[in-house]
């Protein structure tokens, strides 16, 4: 018999957390939301849209997605929710389903899974609670989960190398709300922003503002790893460089123009976010396998015309009143980046 007792998200975390294994993680563990603050949303960019509505949900309330829309009753990304929740969204309203992230235990100026984007909400240490944790992506139908209390994945994570390292995340599902007044430590972006539309609107959000050293990519490395998504998708990024170089705000800036397949520049982006992190990101990408060829690709990414598999860049609903002030306890998180700087205003 189906559980009905409470609440889609509580019978979601009852679900998942009674097929874990494992200690409890570190409660100052950062959850990362990484995403592309200047793409368009319905007329606006992304980043405009969180400043004016204080609030981020999934693509099952926004039908918006960087790749395949399967968030309906039936698609993909239903059926992986329905096989992971034990079914406990399965009639839930699109506004209660989870978002995604990833449980950034690297600790990584550049977020938990920069294959979404260059810039992160960082949640509070409070949101660890209520998430839940696969390892690999769910995309893969993963058979290894966690919760706050009861966790294996990093250790899981830490042992393996996966084909593509974009892929080596331990993926974070945040259940409930996520409001930026409320469950946002801090909107850390990219430095290609600054002095940017996205930087102006980033000061309207009821959360600090951080930035990390930023994505770079030269051209010559670009082509030097062509093979990584394929020399059509190298060349598309050599023709949008400047000056011989690629940044988010440049590959952000080429997607606004319409002139371009926002999936052909998603895989520009993937070679971006490989092959260029965060200057303090060079070591550990190294050791995790970010500068070698993988052996296979995920379905979304093949260069042969694959039909797109959904891909989870959660973007903003309208919240419910007007965003509030930053709770004091925000105050209180902890964080250890000592890479990410704050924005003074």
């Amino acid at each position: 018999m189906a559980d009905v007792s409470s609440s889609p998200p509580e019978r979601a975390l009852r679900y998942v957390a009674a097929r874990c294994v494992g200690p409890a993680l570190d409660p100052t563990l950062p959850v990362t939301l990484n995403f592309h603050p200047d793409r368009q949303v319905g007329g606006r960019t992304v980043i405009e849209a969180l400043a004016d509505d204080g609030r981020y949900l999934s693509q099952f309330a926004t039908a918006i997605s960087n790749g395949g829309l399967t968030a309906h009753p039936g698609g993909d990304r239903w059926r992986w929710e329905s096989r992971m929740f034990g079914g406990a969204y399965d009639d839930a309203d699109p506004h209660e389903r989870p978002v995604y992230g990833a449980l950034d235990h690297r600790r990584r100026p550049g977020g938990g899974a920069a294959r979404f984007g260059s810039s992160y909400l960082l949640l509070t240490d409070a949101t660890l609670a209520r998430c839940t944790f696969c390892y690999p992506d769910s995309v893969f139908a993963p058979t290894s989960f966690g919760v706050a209390a009861t966790c294996d994945l990093t250790d899981l994570a830490d042992a393996d190398t996966p084909a593509d390292p974009l892929d080596h995340y331990v993926e974070a599902h945040v259940h409930g709300p996520v409001r930026l007044d409320r469950d946002v430590t801090a909107l850390v972006l990219d430095a290609s922003y600054r002095g940017s539309p996205v930087e102006t609107a980033s000061r309207r959000l009821p959360c600090p503002v951080r930035w990390h050293p930023g994505f770079r990519l030269d051209v010559a490395d670009l082509r030097r790893n062509a093979a990584y998504r394929g020399p059509r998708y190298a060349e598309l990024g050599a023709r949008i460089a400047v000056h011989g170089r690629l940044t988010p705000r440049i590959i952000g800036d080429a997607a606004r123009t319409g002139r371009h397949d926002p999936q052909d520049l998603k895989r520009v982006w993937h070679y971006l976010a490989r092959f260029g992190p965060p200057a303090s990101d060079s070591n550990s990408a190294r050791s995790a396998g970010l500068h070698e060829h993988p052996t296979r690709v995920r379905h979304e990414d093949s260069v042969r015309g694959d039909p797109p598999v959904q891909r989870r860049q959660p973007v903003p609903e309208p919240f419910d009143g007007e965003p509030g002030h930053r709770p004091d306890h925000l105050a209180q998180e902890h964080d250890h980046r000592g890479d990410v700087e704050e924005l003074h205003p």
